[in-house]
């Protein structure tokens, strides 16, 4: 199979049957473009050159692939990479477009003022227009293949934000309600020789509505962004036979080394369903039956997906009904996932075996697309980003991507956690909005049915738009009992927690404080945290007005901040049972500037190989900052390293830690003050106690943060709080000494003062400037040999 065809699988909906509808109003478009197929591939016909003009919308940021983007290349890629076929016609580009009023008739036959360019949302500058409206007009018209003739022709949309009516040749052919799903309408009936007219009308009305939005506002402002109203996926023309397969329903059971398949077919009574799994070329196992039963296909010994290790079978599905066959290709990923306990703590595990999932939120936001990315190259760039950062999860957060984000999160090899996108957060919902949420909710699971990288479900954020948790929950497990089902994420401190599901999901900022330990058969996650701000001059949505939950005076405060939290996510692993954690966030997002990259994808800001080198300790249950060896039971002198005060070095005062000058003409007393020993540990032998020269059996550790001289008592507290684990220095050079009950802080001297911090700015002590020169030290010679 080829690579073009070896993609992502998703249903087509039907859509509500043709029949009367409520007209959404007019829009602005101009000229149209018509399409051929050249050897079965699809040619798109230079547009008129009327767009070009209009399209002089710009961002306020551009992407590297902003000016990539035009009426003849927008998004060519096959849209749904897991249900493929060889022939299809791509209608992304220019189409005629207008706002409209409600009840205003569809514009049969009448041209529209202005463009756009689908598949970008009206409001983004890559469509041309630019602006807000809830009621459109799209409009073009398009030639069938001559090579289509005797077959059906199917119209599929990837996603139309949020109620779509579809026309051909003035006739209604259906209505589709949703932002977030695919649609088909089949259009056979209604074609013509020659040019055929298509109308879609768009009504959208963001939060004024009662429908899911995610995060999409009319007036955005900090964790609310710019709205994406009408099509904002690509549209497609497709040809099949009468009975073909419209989804696949692929479910691993690497227990039992088969492939479950349930082939979803239109108009299927009587017809036989045939799926192969191959690897490398080779079938591995086949099963025949009818449409709509489970087909078990054999997969002797399967080679198992994992995020080290994406490897992704083949799949090859027919469906014969008389002379006529249906002809699929598809993709999937042989993992299992599930709750088990180990080593006493009830974890959520991959192919039988803990994996610690760390990600981040991925709101999935564009400078120039807003909903839409611009290139099929941005959108794998993202997901690529976490593979480079050591990232093993990603949470897609309230919103659902375009089928080919997660073909290349599956063969990347990524975990992804997909929400559903939330109703509106600030009023309880209607009895209407909750129908329509649960319908919206079983087509988004239906849909992803198939995609084994997905390995949870998170119905609810944070309680927007909650109402009876504990029935949603179960209805999610009642539909897809094969994944992990998440309860409301945050619920400890928004919404209220419905008590089932697996897994308890806490949000702390910027934390990762306390969260809770696994309870009542539910495993222990940290859903949200971090929000680690930077503003990076050039590279804002609007300059100077960006915020983060904690702000970084620059890169390398930002890098140490976040390695400082992880190490304190690492400790919770053993001490709560934590068993993931999702750090806010991958990119900014308009105003909000808590991303590892900027909004345009321009600057990565922190450190990426210490990144990439904490996030993998922390997944394979290593140090974070990596350990430094020191020479044992020999006496040794430790000088500062901070610019300006390298003569001073650290030394005792009355059972107190400071940093004094020395030099040779010291007197005896202040130079024994300042010689110490590494011993290992008194709670670890991995890491060093420092004890006194002149004081035998005194250590220094820290109490109520201050570092002093103390004997050792014997107590478990005294020992850990006189351990510390030597990393290499935080500045670049040397070593940095961290606490071993308190992961991500440091020994540090603040005005001559020796205290444990970290450079969260919280305390005096805990200045982010200077941080990582304060908290490196120099091992040299003894003042006292």
């Amino acid at each position: 199979m080829n690579a073009h065809r070896r993609i992502n699988s998703a249903p087509h909906r039907s859509a509500t049957a043709r029949g009367a509808l409520r007209s959404p109003g007019l829009l602005r478009v101009a000229g149209f473009v018509t399409a051929l197929v050249t050897g079965g591939a699809l040619a798109l016909v230079a547009p008129p050159a009327y767009g070009a003009a209009q399209r002089a919308v710009t961002p306020p940021l551009t992407t590297p692939w902003t000016n990539q983007v035009g009426p003849n290349n927008a998004l060519p890629e096959y849209p749904r990479p897991e249900l493929t076929r060889v022939d299809w016609l791509n209608l992304n580009g220019d189409w005629q477009w207008a706002p409209a009023a409600a009840g205003d008739a569809p514009p049969v036959g009448q041209p529209l003022g202005r463009t756009i360019l689908v598949p970008y949302p009206v409001e983004s500058a890559l469509s041309g227009v630019g602006e807000h409206h809830d009621r459109m007009w799209y409009r073009r018209t398009v030639a069938i293949p001559a090579s289509w003739s005797g077959r059906r022709v199917q119209m599929n949309f990837g996603a139309v934000d949020w109620q779509a009516d579809v026309w051909v040749n003035g006739t209604h052919v259906g209505t589709h309600t949703g932002g977030y799903t695919r649609f088909s309408f089949d259009i056979t009936d209604q074609l013509r020789a020659g040019e055929n007219e298509l109308v879609v009308g768009v009504y959208d009305p963001t939060d004024a509505g009662g429908q899911p939005i995610g995060k999409q506002r009319l007036s955005p402002n900090r964790i609310f962004y710019t709205a994406s109203t009408g099509i904002w996926q690509t549209v497609w023309l497709e040809p099949t036979v009468p009975a073909h397969i419209t989804r696949l329903d692929m479910t691993p059971d690497v227990a039992d080394s088969k492939l479950n398949v349930v082939v979803q077919a239109a108009d299927g009574a009587g017809a036989t369903a045939t799926v192969g799994v191959l690897s490398g070329g080779l079938v591995v196992g086949s099963a025949t039956g009818a449409p709509g039963s489970t087909l078990s296909v054999p997969v002797p010994a399967p080679h198992l997906w994992s995020p080290s290790d994406p490897f992704l079978y083949d799949v090859h599905v027919t469906l014969a009904s008389g002379n006529a066959v249906d002809s699929v290709g598809s993709y999937v990923g042989m993992r299992s996932i599930g709750l088990t306990t180990v080593n006493g703590t009830l974890r959520p595990v991959l192919n039988g075996q803990f994996v610690f999932q760390l990600g981040t939120l991925d709101q999935g936001f564009w400078p120039d697309g807003i909903y839409t990315a611009p290139t099929d190259d941005a959108l794998k760039f993202d997901i690529q980003a976490y593979k480079d950062l050591g990232f093993n999860t990603i949470r897609k957060h309230v919103k659902v991507e375009p089928d080919r984000w997660y073909y290349w999160a599956y063969k990347l090899g990524v975990l992804v956690w997909q929400d559903m996108p939330s109703m509106v957060h600030d009023r309880a919902p209607t009895p209407e909005a909750k129908t329509n949420f649960e319908a919206e909710l079983h087509e988004m699971i239906d849909q992803h049915r198939s995609v084994t990288s997905i390995v949870q479900w998170v119905p609810i954020n944070e309680g927007w738009g909650e109402y009876d948790p504990a029935h949603i929950i179960a209805e999610v497990k009642n539909w897809d009992p094969s994944r992990l089902v998440d309860d409301n994420s945050g619920s400890n401190c928004c919404g209220f927690d419905g008590g089932n599901g697996d897994l308890i999901d806490d949000h702390i900022y910027v934390g990762p404080g306390d969260p809770h330990r696994p309870a009542n058969g539910r495993a222990a996650v940290l859903g949200e945290f971090g929000g680690l701000g930077l503003r990076v001059g050039g590279h804002e949505w609007s300059p100077g007005n960006g915020f983060g939950y904690e702000m970084q005076a620059d890169a390398p405060t930002l890098t140490n901040r976040y390695l400082g939290l992880l190490a304190q996510v690492q400790s919770l692993i053993n001490r709560n049972g934590l068993s993931a954690a999702i750090y806010t966030e991958l990119t900014d997002v308009e105003n909000e500037v808590n991303g590892l990259y900027t909004y345009d994808r321009r600057v990565l800001k922190p450190n990426a190989a210490r990144i990439r080198a904490a996030n993998q300790a922390v997944i394979a249950g290593t140090p974070v900052y990596g350990r430094t060896g020191l020479p044992t039971n020999t006496w040794q002198s430790i000088e500062v390293t901070t610019p300006g005060y390298t003569d001073r070095y650290i030394r005792h005062a009355d059972s107190l830690g400071y940093t004094e000058h020395v030099d040779a003409g010291s007197a005896a007393l202040l130079k024994a003050d300042a010689t110490w020993r590494f011993v290992p540990g008194l709670a670890d032998k991995q890491c060093y106690s420092i004890e006194s020269k002149n004081y035998p059996g005194e250590y220094l550790r820290h109490q109520d943060s201050r570092v002093r001289r103390d004997p050792d008592n014997g107590t478990d507290l005294m020992h850990q709080d006189a351990t510390w684990c030597a990393v290499p220095g935080l500045s670049g050079t040397n070593v940095s000494f961290e606490s071993y009950n308190y992961p991500g802080k440091f020994l540090r001297h603040v005005d001559s003062q020796l205290w444990l911090a970290d450079n969260s700015g919280s305390t005096t002590y805990s200045n982010p400037a200077w941080y990582g020169q304060d908290v490196t030290w120099h091992i040299v010679a003894p003042w006292t040999p």
